[in-house]
């Protein structure tokens, strides 16, 4: 079979567009894609060799072409090495790794990478000690534990180790100014706020936040000092602040509450009596969380709802049933506070909005405090939305992935058959009917 050759070589600038639609050809893609892969774990240098199995007639024809000799069979060998000498004696005039990078994209020469990465790491925890051996913590085994753990758990936060390296100075500073003694030693300072602390050490009061990489890398030092277990929830991480004297925001963010009559003798307990004896409702700080005694009279009947409007309306009445209000998104004071309900013995009952993000929130009330739902059954809702239309309102359209509730099978089907969300004031009559 006659067929076509290279041009010959004659010393050629950069590839042609008629050079690079030839090497390109449908024929030759698996070709170029098997020796990417090769070249890059090669370190880009034209060794060793790939194949090609069930090749078709237009693969073993292009194949031919490029190689130079014939191929008959359905699988072939195709050395770098060959193909390197093959391609920079013909008008390509370069070779395999020039032109597997001009047909692109880009080669990577990942052996390298992998070398970089492995003395960028090795960097990063040599600075890591230095900066652990330079400060308080340098000598104690509690923080030398601490950076082996960051050590085997990998670049924290998945950083680039530069950022990594300014993050775990910036932890071994913070654990240096908390524990200067050890865990059990002298402390500069009885007790600081944790913006202050961050703004100290990274200029911004921000920077000791939860959702920050250093807050984490922080508490796991806090843990292995006091040697406790590391916690993921809200409540956890801040008693990890205040085993080293650190004070987290506990004040800006509130629970509202109604009728609330603790039996503690304390003044905390006896403004809440009194509050609730003048029908006023009591926001409530994760700091007066941890200060009141919430002690009721075990089996008290405790409402929830979403919706501050419930509340306003409960006071307007007079009403002397107890409430609590999540205020649409149940926060962390919320659900303390509903946990302390729930272990002081108190019956909870929670109804929220008719549509998708209330049936999850009311999902996560019931399953947490054991619950039980209050007006929210696919029947309560069908009499809800008749009562909605006979008052004339308009339609709500619900809108959103469906979700299930977990107390009654038929209330999602029923939802999405009518179609029609209802916020919670619709109910306002039938709930101050109950908390009356």
């Amino acid at each position: 079979m006659s067929r076509p050759q290279l041009p010959a070589l004659s010393d050629p600038p950069a590839m042609s567009a008629e050079t690079r639609a030839w090497l390109a050809r449908p024929g030759l893609d698996r070709l170029w894609v098997l020796l990417r892969h090769r070249l890059e774990r090669n370190g880009l240098q034209a060794a060793g060799s790939v194949r090609l199995t069930e090749l078709t007639p237009t693969e073993r024809e292009a194949l031919s072409l490029l190689l130079g000799r014939q191929v008959t069979r359905p699988e072939a060998t195709v050395r770098l090495a060959e193909l390197d000498t093959r391609l920079r004696c013909t008008a390509v005039g370069r070779g395999l790794v020039d032109t597997v990078d001009q047909l692109g994209p880009a080669l990577t020469d990942r052996r390298a990478a992998r070398d970089t990465a492995r003395a960028r790491r090795a960097d990063l925890w040599a600075s890591a000690s230095t900066a652990l051996a330079g400060s308080p913590l340098a000598g104690q085994d509690w923080a030398a534990a601490w950076l082996d753990d960051l050590r085997r758990a990998g670049t924290p936060g998945r950083l680039t180790p530069e950022a990594a390296t300014d993050l775990v100075r910036q932890a071994v500073q913070l654990l240096g100014i908390l524990f200067p003694g050890g865990p059990d030693g002298p402390s500069d300072s009885k007790l600081r706020g944790r913006g202050e602390l961050a703004s100290r050490v990274t200029g911004t009061a921000h920077g000791l936040d939860d959702d920050t990489v250093l807050a984490r890398l922080v508490q796991r030092g806090i843990a292995r000092a006091h040697g406790v277990a590391l916690s993921d929830g809200a409540a956890g991480r801040r008693a990890l602040w205040r085993l080293a004297s650190v004070s987290p925001d506990e004040v800006s963010s509130t629970v509202l509450t109604y009728g609330l009559r603790p039996t503690g003798p304390g003044w905390r307990e006896a403004a809440l009596r009194e509050r609730a004896d003048h029908n006023a409702e009591t926001h409530l700080t994760l700091r007066d969380l941890r200060s009141l005694d919430l002690a009721l009279p075990p089996g008290t009947r405790v409402h929830v709802c979403e919706n501050p409007r419930v509340v306003e309306a409960a006071a307007e009445a007079a009403c002397t049933a107890p409430l609590v209000c999540t205020s649409g998104s149940a926060a962390t004071v919320v659900l303390e506070l509903l946990d302390a309900l729930a272990a002081a013995s108190c019956e909870l009952r929670y109804h929220g909005d008719f549509d998708w993000p209330g049936l999850a929130l009311a999902n996560r009330v019931l399953q947490r405090c054991a619950a039980t739902p209050w007006r929210m059954t696919a029947e309560d809702y069908e009499q809800l939305a008749a009562h909605a239309r006979a008052q004339g309102a308009p339609p709500l359209p619900l809108s959103g992935t469906p979700v299930a509730a977990g107390w009654d099978a038929a209330l999602a089907p029923a939802m999405t058959a009518l179609g029609t969300a209802l916020h919670e004031e619709s109910a306002l009559p039938f709930l101050l009917a109950d908390l009356a």
